[in-house]
């Protein structure tokens, strides 16, 4: 998701600044917290993974620019369900950071407007989690309407948005509209199938337990109830 260069411009960008700022002022509180719970090195470790990851997701996995931004992969809630919000905040941030200076610097004006509409929905499935997912089930135990429901919510979150940064950025003109239109028309697919990647990876997951269950590999919650 890398919405379009000049969607928002001049002083509007002032918003985007203040979205991000809250942004990386509630991911540092969760890192925080599980620096505390896990330790330095655990967290830092599944920060670095999932930065690795996101710039895997946004590099290699299909995308393809529609209306005023880019269908593609984004995967928030296998790393969230993996690695933990902290991790999956700090490495969509740093993948999104890395790419814009380096793999795509006509990016980089809108990172600020990028980086809330990526992190924003990663708290949202955070807390969504703790209320649909029973205390004693672990992460690897979801059943597929509880993935398809966090996964939803990410990707809403993702659509709503752009559409918002679109709408504040240019207006409510016709041809706008149709470009916001056809993007959330085309996240469908992304909505259909990252429920099933991340039932996939939970399986992976739960098959590996004996390698990955440390705390410097995945969030403690994948094998163990709450």
């Amino acid at each position: 998701m890398h919405i379009e260069p000049g969607v928002v411009h001049g002083a509007k960008m002032v918003l985007a600044y203040g979205t991000a700022a809250g942004a990386a002022g509630y991911a540092a509180k969760l890192a925080w917290d599980d620096l505390k719970a896990n330790g330095a090195v655990a967290l830092a470790t599944r920060a670095v993974i999932a930065t690795v990851g996101v710039l895997f997701f946004f590099e290699i996995l299909p995308k393809f620019p529609v209306g005023v931004s880019e269908v593609h992969f984004i995967l928030g809630t296998t790393l969230l369900l993996i690695l933990g919000a902290a991790p999956a905040a700090i490495g969509l941030a740093a993948g999104l950071a890395i790419q814009s200076l380096f793999l795509a610097p006509p990016d980089a004006p809108m990172y600020f407007v990028n980086v809330t509409t990526l992190l924003v929905p990663i708290f949202a499935i955070a807390a969504l989690a703790r209320r649909i997912v029973a205390p004693n089930t672990a992460y690897v135990d979801l059943k597929y309407g509880q993935a398809l429901t966090l996964s939803g919510m990410y990707q809403g979150g993702v659509i709503a948005w752009v559409a918002f940064w679109a709408f504040y950025g240019q207006g409510f003109g016709a041809e706008n509209m149709a470009a916001v239109m056809s993007f959330a028309a085309a996240y469908i697919l992304v909505v259909l199938v990252e429920p099933l990647i991340d039932l996939a990876v939970l399986a992976g997951a739960k098959a590996g337990r004996d390698v990955l269950r440390s705390p410097a590999l995945t969030t403690p919650r994948l094998y163990k109830a709450a």
